[in-house]
């Protein structure tokens, strides 16, 4: 990738920028993801008729069928516009959807990619259990096949927008006996279907975002299956390669708007002549820029083997840990104004609450590390 744009990328930059400035709504997006629910599918479908959904997706499902470099533009400059959240469309639109791409049959990637993209239907993700959490490969959840067809049993926890979901990407053990990576299966489960109990989790900031999910003997045709039974390994580290590294460029725009915003905040309060403070901004204004810079050397990597490598979990745990490090600066700066924003409406507050769960969320920030070192350097596995 050449890290200057070409006048093609430059012209598209603006065409974003234009359309952007002139369409992103006034109002906020509600906190709730069941408040937010209409909110979020109205905005995905503005995008959609307006040729902004699925940038790099093939265009016979929706999508434009640009380049990974264009999809890169209009996230950085749908950031830099303060463009909503998409919210409940995330599991779709950034891992969900790009794996289907990638390792779906053609009827399945007929069906959901456009659905997906319209904003029709809301998708979660179906990965961490209670006693597999970032350990992906401990997954108890099971399924027995009984004619065309998987009967599934088990649970789920920390199902991001489960309780306003159509379909789930499902990681289950589909082989009766197999342990770790062997026998388990990628498949799509739909939510309304008979035998699924959700139980909604409310976060320390206050929202409901996240469920716990328990199967008891629920159907799911064999037709549905991703990858092939027995490939769930491969097809579910494929969605977390997207996760961890394509889907947090919104992200890092964002950051980068942070800090700048940080800088003049101490600047306009006198804070910045406090040494500790002034050194703390200037090292995280370079990681940003460090940030951006792996980034970019990771979309590269992507236009050459079609999807991202674990060089992703570098890019994932910088950006978690960079977004903490903002958090907590932001705090800091807030000083006696911190009362208001934890009593008010105001959501500063919650951006740091929710800042605990970064390097959490889509693999602990242990894990990353595990990946980076026997995956990238080589070294041998913790134990």
């Amino acid at each position: 990738m050449d890290i200057g744009f070409s006048p093609e990328e430059t012209r598209f930059r603006e065409e974003c920028r234009d359309w952007l400035h002139a369409n992103v709504p006034a109002e906020r997006r509600p906190p709730d993801a069941i408040d937010a629910i209409d909110f979020d599918k109205a905005w995905q479908r503005r995008l959609f008729d307006a040729g902004w959904a699925g940038i790099n997706w093939p265009s016979e499902y929706g999508g434009r069928g640009l380049s990974i470099v264009q999809q890169v533009i209009w996230l950085e400059e749908y950031a830099r516009a303060g463009a909503p959240w998409i919210g409940a469309n995330f599991v779709g639109i950034n891992h969900g959807g790009p794996t289907l791409i990638i390792n779906a049959s053609e009827e399945q990637k007929a069906y959901h990619l456009p659905r997906i993209l319209k904003g029709e239907a809301i998708w979660c993700q179906g990965f961490s259990e209670p006693g597999a959490g970032s350990d992906l490969a401990g997954i108890r959840t099971k399924a027995r096949i009984e004619g065309d067809e998987l009967v599934v049993n088990g649970s789920k926890i920390w199902t991001s927008f489960a309780h306003v979901a159509d379909w789930q990407e499902l990681v289950l053990r589909t082989e009766e006996g197999s342990e770790r990576h062997k026998g388990l299966s990628w498949v799509i489960c739909d939510m309304h279907v008979p035998g699924i109990t959700i139980r909604p989790i409310r976060k320390i900031s206050g929202q409901t975002e996240f469920a716990e999910v328990f199967y008891d003997d629920v159907r799911i045709p064999l037709a549905n299956v991703v990858g092939g039974l027995g490939n769930g390994w491969k097809v579910a580290m494929s969605t977390l390669s997207f996760e961890r590294g394509t889907g947090f460029i919104a992200d890092q725009v964002a950051q980068s708007r942070e800090i700048e915003d940080l800088i003049e905040k101490a600047r306009a309060r006198g804070l910045i002549k406090d040494m500790r403070i002034a050194e703390s901004l200037a090292q995280m204004r370079s990681e940003v820029a460090a940030l951006r810079a792996m980034t970019y050397r990771n979309i590269s990597e992507v236009m050459r083997t079609g999807q991202p490598g674990p060089e992703a979990s570098v890019i994932r745990l910088f950006t978690s840990e960079l977004g903490q490090r903002l958090e907590r600066m932001a705090v800091l700066l807030m000083g006696e104004e911190m009362i208001d924003f934890a009593y008010g409406d105001d959501n500063g507050i919650s951006d740091y609450l929710r800042g605990f769960a970064q390097t959490i969320a889509g693999g602990s920030a242990q894990i990353q590390r595990d990946i980076i070192g026997e995956r990238l350097l080589g070294l041998p596995k913790s134990r």
